[in-house]
């Protein structure tokens, strides 16, 4: 920068940029950078549990072949098993890769920083704990300590080795594993989806999916990518689904305004060293994970022995109750059992029982409900490893019963005000069911009816009668208390994103509904909202109805990690104006 042919101005410039470059450094806290070597430490804690889950399937697997008699008996099972392993170990091979090829490149960037790369086992002075070890499958990452690494805060040997001069077009290592780590999440799901299996051939090839408007535009291509392949859909199809999309990062996005910037450019681009050494481990986390699910997907095709079985206990389970004349089916099965050793089963002392095999283990017993109470018996067989059958005698007990009343509320046990209450009730025994209600009203819906609250009791009562038409003779069945509640108040979201989770800042829609654990039906409409971000100069936006377009200029503002509150008044089916409030993190 000091070169004889520099005018003073471009020395001057120069001399700016290396201040402007030493006060960038020395900004990045001490704090924040134990942040990423804590974060990278996690990683690492959960990159050793994933293999190590993928390496027990493979096990098992390998364990349940060990166990099993090489005869013409077992031949069948014999040959699943070993074509099981052989594409479970094509897998692990393809992981190992992958995870060596980024462990080598942490090593480089390290390396090219001046830091020490000698391995010393729990040693807090050295980064380097453990090298890849020759006795497992190469699929377990190197033990770093990055707590020991002396230049954190170092971000030009990351960009060096990862990105090159710019960031829309990286260059060597880094350009290199992007195009190693697409390829790697395709072989996964094609040796996932493609094999010849049953006298059927299956087949699975992936393409790159670089570019999508957001997790639901990735799925719905992806879904479109499997459902148009020739694999095996009714059995893997959500696995290769979750495969690929667990491996799939935008190629190119905007930022910090830039557009079209490379994810590794992103990613890697004024990374200090340890957070990119952190970013690198994440990926590792995406390679372990994909392995563990492949090869968990390919354990569920053959039985195997997770567990050492020294009884087999008989299990008999079908209806305890029935009317006379209907028709009982019973599921007889041993409580553990082999999709590839089927029972034998048998009923005692009982004419036109008709047994039938399924394949998922059972047999199933079919009879007629007799006039009184029935007490079925018999045996269930099943042959062990050795190929020796185990007999167990079952026993199932009916109880048959006489025409009586029946109320379901399927949503709840409670009736709510001001909403339509779904109820279902059955005469059994006649041919009419008549519902009445006492400190409710009821409106006949479908096969069912309606219940709701009226008046400020805490309590109403439904009353199943019979009715034969034939005669006209009603009989009262049943009378059930419930009780009476205000609707629970709803959550608040922001897009997709419920209260206390992570929001797309670009969604301009609040929403207020019950989560997935209360399911009641019923639908709240936000009339007005308030919005504040920590430290937003002014007086914080607010507006009606749903759409917070007029505080977009102000979220749009807000950095990574920072928290949106929402204040927002809806309204519910019952007609109550509630005030629910939303933290965000973006």
């Amino acid at each position: 920068m000091a070169g004889g042919k520099e005018t003073p101005r471009q020395k001057m410039i120069g001399m700016m940029y290396l201040v402007l470059t030493a006060l960038l450094a020395l900004n990045v806290s001490k704090s924040i950078l134990d942040a990423f070597v804590a974060i990278e430490e996690n990683t690492q804690k959960a990159n050793i549990v994933q293999y190590d889950r993928g390496t027990g399937f493979m096990k098992d697997v390998s364990d349940e072949k060990a166990s099993t008699k090489d005869d013409a008996e077992n031949k069948a099972k014999l040959e699943k098993l070993n074509y099981v392993l052989n594409q479970m170990d094509l897998i692990d091979k393809e992981a190992a890769k992958m995870i060596q090829e980024i462990d080598k490149l942490k090593i480089k960037i390290l390396e090219k920083s001046g830091e020490g790369i000698e391995v010393k086992n729990k040693d807090e002075e050295a980064i380097i704990w453990s090298k890849a070890d020759p006795k497992n499958s190469g699929a377990l990452p190197v033990r770093m300590n990055l707590m020991a690494v002396q230049g954190k805060s170092g971000y030009d040997i990351p960009v060096e080795v990862m990105i090159g001069p710019d960031i829309k077009r990286p260059e060597g290592d880094g350009i290199k594993l992007w195009e190693n780590f697409n390829k790697y999440r395709n072989r996964i799901v094609e040796l996932t989806g493609s094999y010849e299996w049953g006298g059927k051939t299956f087949t699975v090839k992936p393409k790159n999916i670089p570019t999508f408007i957001d997790n639901a535009d990735l799925a719905k291509q992806v879904a479109t990518m499997i459902d148009e392949s020739k694999g095996n859909l009714k059995e893997d199809r959500q696995v290769l689904i979750d495969l690929y999309i667990g491996m799939t990062k935008k190629e190119k996005s905007v930022d910090r305004g830039v557009p079209d910037v490379h994810w590794i450019g992103k990613t890697f681009n004024g990374s200090p060293l340890v957070a990119a050494i952190a970013s690198l481990s994440s990926m590792e986390q995406d390679v372990l994970s994909a392995r563990a699910l492949a090869l968990a997907h390919w354990k569920s095709k053959v039985s195997t022995g997770e567990y050492s079985f020294n009884k087999i206990m008989p299990l008999a389970y079908g209806p305890v109750v029935a009317n006379g004349g209907d028709s009982i089916e019973l599921q007889v099965m041993m409580a553990a059992f082999d999709s590839d050793n089927q029972p034998t089963v048998t009923i005692k002392e009982f004419e036109g029982a008709d047994i039938v095999y399924p394949g998922n283990g059972q047999g199933v017993v079919r009879l007629k409900a007799g006039g009184s109470a029935m007490s079925l018996k018999g045996t269930v067989s099943i042959k062990n490893k050795s190929g020796v059958a185990k007999t167990e005698d079952w026993a199932h007990d009916i109880i048959i019963m006489k025409p009586q009343g029946a109320i379901e509320l399927p949503e709840m046990n409670m009736l709510y005000r001001g909403y339509a209450n779904k109820v279902e009730a059955t005469a059994s025994g006649y041919d009419q069911t008549r519902l009445s209600a006492s400190g409710a009203s009821l409106s006949k819906s479908g096969t069912g009816w309606i219940a709701k609250p009226t008046g400020r009791s805490r309590e109403a009562y439904l009353t199943v009668s019979g009715v034969n038409t034939a005669t006209g003779k009603s009989v009262s069945l049943k009378k059930v208390k419930y009780r009476v509640s205000t609707l629970p108040d709803p959550e608040l979201y922001w897009g997709g994103a419920k209260s206390g989770t992570k929001a797309n800042k670009r969604s301009t829609k609040l929403f207020a509904k019950y989560p997935p654990e209360i399911p009641l039906n019923a639908t709240f409409k936000v009339v007005g909202w308030e919005c504040t971000i920590p430290g937003a100069p002014g007086r914080p936006p607010s507006g009606s109805g749903s759409n917070i377009s007029g505080a977009s200029s102000l979220i749009l503002q807000a950095r990574p990690g920072m928290t949106v509150s929402f204040i927002a008044t809806v309204i519910g089916p019952d007609g109550i104006r509630r005030k629910k409030a939303g933290a965000f993190k973006i």
